[in-house]
């Protein structure tokens, strides 16, 4: 039986309720081997009103195209250069709402994701240290997160009440008033105490 989420969990139109149910999500790469990680930190971005989104505005191009695509999508983008940060495409087709994933606790495939490390201590604490640790890159943006090799799945974690923390997202300050918008969430302490399998 797959554990993948459905097509109707991504297409709701509440972007940030989705950022807080995706918490304990499990988001899998399946490319030479099995990788995952309990997703323990998201962002919101609310799409053509929301100033820190790629997509405030309206605005379409080459790389937030995909953003515009229906609930379900990868939507991977180079920050700074070299940093692969991996979204999560929600809404229906045409409005571009996303969730960062910015944070998971390994769970399967850890020795695999030493070696994208390259020798360096395994961390997936941050965006980018989440795509390095499961072998994500921007060549798999656009993709079906229901029929491809990346997924994510229910594995019955759930965090315990009174665990999850909002705030304001992270290195948006040219978004104006929208910088302050509590549209980050996160499981914090990320203990085994956080957590329970339904």
């Amino acid at each position: 039986m797959s554990h993948r989420l459905p097509r109707s969990f991504y297409t709701r139109t509440d972007v940030v309720l989705l950022a807080q149910e995706l918490l304990g999500k499990v988001l899998v790469t399946e490319f030479d081997t099995r990788t995952s990680g309990i997703i323990t930190e998201t962002e919101a971005y609310a799409g053509v009103t929301d100033r820190a989104s790629h997509a405030f505005g309206n605005r379409r191009t080459n790389r937030t195209e995909v953003m515009y695509a229906r609930g379900g999508t990868a939507y991977v983008y180079l920050c700074y250069g070299m940093h692969h940060l991996f979204n999560v495409v929600t809404h229906e087709e045409g409005t571009p709402h996303a969730v960062l994933i910015r944070a998971i606790r390994p769970l399967e495939g850890i020795d695999r994701m030493r070696l994208r490390r390259k020798g360096r201590p395994l961390r997936t604490d941050g965006p980018a240290l989440v795509s390095l640790a499961l072998g994500i890159t921007t060549r798999h943006t656009g993709m079906d997160l229901l029929g491809g090799p990346i997924s994510v799945e229910d594995l019955g974690y759930r965090p315990r009440r009174g665990t999850i923390i909002a705030g304001p997202r992270v290195g948006v300050a040219y978004a104006g008033a929208d910088a302050m918008l509590p549209y980050r969430f996160r499981i914090a302490p990320s203990t085994p105490q956080s957590w329970e399998r339904a």
